[in-house]
């Protein structure tokens, strides 16, 4: 019997820019776009230094390696990944499929590998779908299982997704990428209690997700040798996270059949992805309140979403990493202030808002589907208002222009010059033309000094 690894591998291997659909290859482009974007808008987060200092730690500056996004130095690839990812995460605003954040793990990496190994460009978007593929045909298939456990699916899905990718950009063939992927599954893994704490490890996660797979493609590509059973074993990846069988053949046969590329999803706001829609909902509410106060509500959503971690909390809050996973914080704060920005996201202070969050009860209910929430609200006037919000992922789900109207708004919020996604989205069209350069002129417009590197 043909292993899951192996028909991974086979269909990696496949997938060629000429080929992919057209709507696969447009998808493809607005992540990147998305991507890149929002990473620039994450400039004056503070978690990209904090991986950049580690990276140079571990590995020096290293002249012909891979540029440190928003800072100008280079470093080994891995170092650039780890930091890089963390620069991404920065608002967490990042593309979500399904539970993962792949774009902020594949992204990061490949940019750090094609620049460093200068590699031929018409694999950039081969590489890309190929993890998008990878780690979403894993997380749409066990996620369900894995997070209500209190793994996160970034790190865990994410790893297997960097080894499909960096093993398609570096070419190797069928049985090394089946080992590269085999390896992925030894080393995935990441927890969702820093959530709950409002700690930042999350934030890293991403780049120690790529770092893993990259050093599975790595080793395969130097010839370990590696569980064939890696998935489906009894003690494989998918019985270690999930405690069910692997069925293999059902997973590999939706292989360019059901593209988990178009499940990938764009954050309108800098909240988790489960409170995109409470954000929504909450707008609409407001716009139904006509002067009304809200004195107390009730939240219903799907308890999938509910239970993720952090998502109950009432805080108090003292880190970003706390208020943005919140629906009590997030509902209260659009609900007072409107649209939510960092800004507003990060005043842990605001009495007002701590004092609405506070009488703000979040519902686990069956009956609402993922995506969806109901919000039922009492107003100072003694009026009952009710405001229900079905969404599904096609809401989220933008087109190119969509994407680049996004990333501008994210840009005018935190400062990035006009200039900077103009060549984004120049390289991001013109693949498999055009030069990675573009990507690197566009966040050294926000690269700091060299007196400010030296005091970081």
């Amino acid at each position: 019997m043909t292993t899951l690894a192996a028909r991974l591998a086979d269909f990696i291997v496949g997938i060629e820019a000429e080929f992919l659909p057209a709507e696969v290859e447009a998808k493809a482009r607005a992540c990147l776009l998305n991507g890149y974007g929002i990473a620039l808008g994450c400039a004056t987060t503070p978690y990209a230094p904090v991986a950049r200092k580690t990276a140079l730690a571990l590995f020096g500056e290293q002249p012909g390696g891979a540029t440190l996004l928003g800072d100008g130095r280079r470093t080994a690839v891995p170092g650039a990944a780890l930091a890089n990812s963390a620069l991404f995460h920065g608002r967490a605003q990042e593309d979500t499929c399904g539970a993962a954040h792949l774009g902020a793990i594949l992204i990061p990496l490949l940019t750090a590998l094609f620049e460093a190994r200068a590699l031929p460009l018409d694999r950039f978007l081969p590489a890309l779908v190929a993890g998008y593929e990878t780690g979403g045909l894993l997380e749409a298939a066990f996620s369900p299982r894995t997070t209500p456990a209190g793994f996160r699916s970034s790190p865990v899905f994410g790893t297997v997704a960097a080894a499909g990718a960096a093993s398609r950009a570096m070419a190797l063939p069928p049985d090394r990428i089946a080992a590269a992927l085999a390896n992925a599954a030894s080393f995935a893994g990441g927890i969702l209690q820093s959530f709950a704490d409002g700690t930042d490890e999350w934030r890293y996660q991403v780049g120690y997700a790529g770092l893993n797979g990259l050093i599975a493609a790595q080793l395969a590509a130097d010839g370990s040798v590696s569980a064939p059973h890696a998935f489906e074993g009894s003690a494989g990846f998918v019985r270690a996270f999930t405690g069910t069988d692997c069925d293999g053949d059902a997973l590999a046969g939706k292989l360019g059949r059901e593209w988990s590329i178009h499940r990938v999803t764009f954050k309108p706001y800098p909240v988790c992805a489960f409170n995109q829609t409470p954000v929504v909902a909450a707008l609409g509410l407001r716009e139904k309140l006509a002067g009304a106060t809200v004195t107390a509500a009730q939240v219903r959503m799907n308890p999938y979403e509910i239970g993720y971690a952090g998502m109950d909390s009432k805080g108090p809050f003292s880190t970003v990493a706390g208020t943005l996973m919140s629906i009590p914080f997030c509902i209260a704060l659009t609900l007072l202030r409107g649209s939510p920005t960092m800004a507003e996201m990060t005043r842990y202070d605001d009495a007002e808002v701590n004092a609405l969050m506070a009488r703000i009860e979040p519902v686990a209910d069956e009956g609402v589907a993922r995506l969806c929430c109901v919000i039922e609200a009492e107003t100072d006037a003694g009026q009952t208002v009710i405001h229900e919000q079905p969404m599904t992922t096609e809401d989220f789900n933008y087109g190119w222009d969509g994407v680049l109207d996004l990333i501008r708004r994210v840009g005018a919020e935190s400062g990035v010059p006009d200039a900077a996604y103009e060549r984004i989205a120049g390289f991001a069209k013109a693949l498999p033309g055009g030069s990675l350069a573009d990507v690197l002129d566009a966040f050294a417009l926000l690269s700091p000094s060299p007196a400010a590197r030296a005091a970081s």
